[in-house]
């Protein structure tokens, strides 16, 4: 089956509102219509079968990995959920939708992306946050944003909209107070005292006042700077010329969470846990714990 324009189902990702937080129902918008796209007619949209031939589509003609395919089955899912909850859809619809099983990870192992984890070093991560140039205001705060990527773990939504107030200093260091994607409250992430510090140099030298702190450009040139925060892209850019710069590739921003999280996992797994805002442990470990086997490490168990 072609792809199709967008049919109307009567019902859109506003039905999640409450229930997903902002930069999770974007998420849901993308995959809802990429469905809506396959399905021809909109009752059609709502039919199970067109929902596993939508799998089975996605599975033969297209390079998107397992784990994508069934990210994008399950925010359909959830739309149906909804829908049929707030009486958009037919009692029994969710219910068909759910029998439907994703697609095997095994089974298209060959499809897992090369470097969707790599690795950076102590070192490595040193030397990147030491390549602004901070004779330039962009180098200032590319400095900072790169510092607080480094010692807090933020996604990059939540770097991107990081207001000022809520950066601050308590029990003898210094946290990121931030809203994560499945929390329910605020909760504390780690700051570096270098990061706070690089953040406050940022701050006093910028020529707009804006609550968010790492803001942008509206065109080129140091005088057009905006009072708005970066977008998720331009920061993903950001991230990618600087480590192309040193050398490393296929660099992204979840990396440097990833370099947090492995970091502060080695020492103990619980802080890894907490500062990360992982609910359960299993996410950190499975996630985050990298490192290779000791030579060695069996020596003496016995």
């Amino acid at each position: 089956m072609e792809e199709q324009s967008i049919v109307p189902v009567g019902f859109d990702t506003s039905i999640l509102a409450g229930s997903v937080t902002a930069s999770s129902r974007k998420m849901y918008e993308r995959d809802f219509k990429s469905y809506l796209s396959y399905a021809v007619t909109p009752d059609m949209a709502i039919q199970s079968s067109t929902f596993a031939r939508w799998r089975t589509h996605l599975a033969n003609n297209t390079t998107l990995s397992p784990n994508t395919i069934n990210r994008m089955m399950s925010a359909v899912k959830k739309m149906m959920k909804e829908a049929e909850t707030q009486g958009y859809i037919p009692k029994g619809t969710y219910e068909d939708f759910k029998r439907v099983d994703g697609v095997k990870v095994g089974s298209m192992k060959e499809r897992k992306k090369e470097h969707s984890r790599t690795y950076i070093s102590p070192e490595s991560m040193r030397m990147l946050t030491s390549l602004p140039d901070t004779l330039t205001l962009v180098g200032v705060r590319d400095r900072a944003l790169l510092h607080t990527l480094a010692s807090s773990g933020l996604r990059v939504n939540e770097l991107a909209t990081l207001k000022k107030h809520r950066v601050f200093y308590s029990d003898g260091g210094y946290h990121a107070r931030i809203m994560g994607k499945n929390d329910l409250e605020f909760r504390d992430a780690p700051l570096s005292k270098e990061a706070y510090e690089a953040i406050q140099d940022w701050l006093k030298v910028r020529s707009v006042d804006s609550e968010y702190i790492f803001t942008a450009y509206s065109g080129h040139g140091e005088d057009r700077l905006s009072s708005e925060h970066l977008s998720t892209v331009s920061l993903w850019r950001i991230v990618r010329a600087y480590a192309a710069e040193l050398g490393l590739e296929h660099i992204k921003v979840h990396d440097f969470r990833r370099f947090v999280g492995t970091q502060l996992a080695k020492k103990n797994p619980h802080a890894a846990q907490k500062a990360l805002g992982h609910k359960d442990i299993s996410t950190t470990f499975n996630n985050y714990v990298l490192s290779d086997l000791e030579a060695g490490i069996t020596d003496n168990l016995y």
